[in-house]
């Protein structure tokens, strides 16, 4: 048999001293400190694997009982705040002596929470905790058995210890990664729904602070200049009709201005024709003002949720914007249908191109606030044209 190729001080298989997790490392024949490590955490495994079988079966067993009670399901949401921390524990031991890389799993955010029952609720169904507690409770007799091994290996059959120690410390290894570690999609879930619900509320803040601003500097100003045109043309009214008059009509012409601006922040917020009369119409609504011909074609068979109908109207407002400020088109086209359980939107124009999420022009905005529904953004812009929007948002059936 021939030995192992020279190996690097304190090197590990994979790169940067870290452990590959595709490929289990050779097996030493010296007891280097590789070998004692995984020699130590064979020998913990019996402690160890008594406390997590003690506190998971006395844990559940009470709480089981006592669930009969008002304090039963509070005290089992804390045995899996308790087996978090026991998974933690594991799993830092299995890095310091096993070399295996295993990710902590993202915080329950209990601390956002409002409600005592949402947070109860959050921990009672953790899968974390709960594949924690059966890692726990299955691991009594395989610490025995590794205990009592490598403990009698030591004195009898030390020549082949090492080897026996791989081969367990293996085992341990999948345990390890099978159940103390975190499910990939469901934290990659957590994360994006995270980060989807800031996109909401700054969305909805800059909304607020856009209408604030419209109505100050827009309608605000107008009806004071009003105000203060009447009160000039009240106390003339007498003394010089002529010129009070005059006022009048001056007035006459800033009411009907702003009324128009009012309509026109109304129309920004929620136009009313799409609260009446559906998308179709909306759209077509807002292709009328843009400055470019736009076809639209809309193939709905029921109108969506209210929510999924005012995204894909401010999505087409913006990208019909886009056409007429940036695109030099001469043509467009809106097209929206629904496939399945999908409501698909696409604007093409016939413009120069080079659209693209970082152009500041509103696209990552856009890509923004529908990846805050589920929905999907994709731009294909080549220099010279044509671009083709494509948006997906879930259909909702409107209630």
């Amino acid at each position: 048999m021939t030995a192992p190729a020279p190996r690097s001080p304190g090197s590990v298989d994979g790169v940067d001293g870290r452990e590959d997790p595709e490929r289990l490392p050779p097996v030493r024949f010296a007891y280097d400190g590789h070998t004692w490590k995984e020699i130590a955490h064979l020998l913990l495994n019996l402690p160890m694997a008594l406390l997590g079988f003690v506190y998971v079966s006395t844990t559940l067993w009470v709480s089981g009982v006592l669930t009969l009670t008002v304090i039963g399901i509070p005290l089992l949401a804390a045995t899996l705040l308790g087996a978090r921390q026991l998974g933690k524990l594991e799993r830092a031991r299995a890095r310091a002596l096993l070399g295996v890389r295993v990710e902590e799993p993202t915080p329950l955010p209990l601390a956002k929470r409002g409600a005592g029952t949402q947070r109860l609720w959050m921990t009672l169904k953790d899968p974390v905790a709960w594949r924690t507690l059966l890692y726990d409770f299955i691991r009594l007799p395989w610490g025995i058995l590794t205990f009592c091994t490598t403990l009698t290996s030591l004195f009898v059959l030390w020549p082949v210890l090492p080897f026996i120690a791989r081969g367990l410390s293996n085992a341990d290894r999948a345990m390890v990664r099978g159940l103390l570690s975190p499910s990939d999609e469901l934290e990659r879930r957590i994360a994006e729904l995270e980060s989807d619900r800031g996109v909401v509320v700054d969305t909805a803040a800059a909304d607020l602070r856009r209408i604030e601003r419209d109505l100050h500097d827009g309608a605000q100003a107008r009806l004071v200049s009003l105000a203060m045109g009447l009160g000039l043309a009240k106390e003339k009214l007498l003394e010089d009709p002529d010129s009070a008059a005059a006022m009048v009509e001056e007035a006459h012409g800033e009411v009907k201005l702003a009324l128009q601006e009012l309509r026109d922040l109304a129309r920004g917020i929620h136009p009313a024709v799409l609260t009446d009369r559906g998308l179709d119409a909306a759209l077509s609504s807002v292709a009328s003002r843009c400055t470019v011909p736009v076809q639209v074609t809309a193939d709905l068979p029921s109108r969506p949720a209210p929510a999924i109908e005012g995204i894909a109207y401010f999505t087409v407002s913006e990208l019909l914007q886009n056409i007429s400020k940036h695109s030099g088109a001469r043509t467009a086209s809106v097209e929206v249908w629904r496939t399945e359980d999908r409501l698909l939107i696409q604007v093409r124009d016939d413009g120069h191109g080079g659209a693209n999420l970082d152009g500041g022009s509103g696209m990552r905005g856009l890509a923004d606030r529908l990846g805050a529904v589920d929905g999907l953004f994709v731009v294909d812009s080549p220099a010279g044209g044509p671009t083709t929007v494509t948006a997906e948002l879930p259909w909702r059936d409107r209630s």
